[in-house]
């Protein structure tokens, strides 16, 4: 039986989206586990300025990738992204907001509380 998972605000993890079906585990949450290498924990509200650094960092979440189940994302979708992904990002000043609801306590492993809400 799987636990339940909590967000950063220390109350039950609310799913992200499900149009994208985003997550480690294409569920719709930022559910993560030992074999999640990228920790896909932080529920952001992408956006273009995201996406376009995300693509000079050579990870390309625009273009639809069928034979991963991946639409291709575009500004205003929701998405689980990569812990350190988003921290560099923030780090950049490229950062998308995050919903804090929907983004897993495990991504306090990577940034701080103070970040995400920034």
């Amino acid at each position: 039986m799987q636990q339940a998972s909590y967000n950063v605000l220390g109350t039950p993890l609310v799913p992200c989206s499900y149009d994208p079906l985003t997550g480690y585990f294409r569920d719709g949450c930022c559910t993560t586990d030992a074999h999640d290498h990228g920790s896909h924990v932080i529920c952001a509200k992408v956006t273009q300025a995201f996406l376009d650094f995300s693509l000079q960092q050579g990870n390309d979440l625009i273009t639809p990738r069928p034979e991963f189940r991946f639409a291709g994302l575009k500004s205003g979708d929701r998405w689980c992204l990569c812990a350190l992904r988003w921290k560099q990002a923030y780090e950049a000043g490229a950062a998308p907001p995050v919903i804090l609801e929907s983004t897993h306590v495990r991504a306090l492993d990577y940034v701080t509380l103070a970040q995400l809400q920034s």
